[in-house]
């Protein structure tokens, strides 16, 4: 690969790292514009503006880094990775120790930039956020990559459904006729839970169900619940450890 072409990958990358790396002494749009034209981009005012704006920024624009917060050095750090316009942007433990505003901030800023075909790579433990954003996910455990699928796809073929059976009168314990279905006795013995495959062959619901008409539990209530992507993260995880 050419110095070019090497020039022209990084000009399209962009890069949150998960330590805050600023010059404390220096003005937040004095950074922000650096960082801007380190990439070659000639001067866009109203463009810095509308990131820093984004992200909270601009009342704070005349401050030096040193002044702010934690949580508004880690906004600083994204306005300087969005600088350039990038075109892939990483984000390594964006949202670690932050406050509810700046996630709930960040988070619609990049929905915005996935709408414009910005590529965002995200590595989070807080799994509900790729919940919420991803459109694939990889699952990494101890260093491996151990799968990189579409998420609806993924969640399609791993998740899992829980049933849970309010029933009309408490039990002390589960009945032996029900062994087969490994159901749980939940809230006091006022509920059953039933985990089944939404991909098998026979689910085991109706039978369950009919099982507990002929033992004379009534109910009077049922949902169920579906498998979140921690759910499937922390089952992928346990079955790397069995094998």
């Amino acid at each position: 690969m050419t110095s070019c072409a090497i020039i022209a990958v990084r000009t399209a990358i962009g890069l949150v790292p998960q330590e805050l790396q600023t010059d404390a002494f220096e003005r937040v749009i004095d950074t922000v514009n650096f960082s801007r034209g380190l990439f070659g981009k000639p001067r866009d005012d109203a463009y810095v503006e509308k990131v820093l704006r984004d992200l909270s920024l601009w009342d704070k624009r005349n401050n030096k880094i040193l002044e702010l917060s934690g949580g508004m050095k880690r906004r600083v750090m994204i306005a300087k990775a969005l600088s350039h316009e990038p075109r892939v942007l990483f984000l390594d433990e964006p949202t670690a120790g932050v406050d509810v505003e700046l996630r709930r901030d960040m988070w619609k800023l990049i929905g915005e930039l996935r709408q414009t075909g910005v590529t965002i790579i995200l590595t989070t433990h807080y799994i509900e956020e790729a919940e919420e954003m991803a459109d694939r996910v990889g699952v990494i455990n101890r260093g491996e990559l151990m799968l990189v699928e579409e998420k609806t796809a993924l969640m399609k073929k791993l998740g899992k459904k829980t049933l849970t059976v309010v029933l009309a009168d408490p039990i002390d314990a589960i009945p032996a006729e029900l062994g087969e279905w490994h159901v749980t006795l939940g809230a006091e013995g006022h509920e059953i839970e039933y985990i089944f495959d939404t991909q098998a062959e026979r689910t085991g619901v109706s039978s369950l169900l009919r099982k507990l008409g002929d033992l004379g539990i009534a109910y009077k209530d049922l949902n169920t619940r579906q498998s979140s992507l921690e759910d499937i993260f922390v089952e992928l995880v346990h079955q790397e450890k069995a094998a």
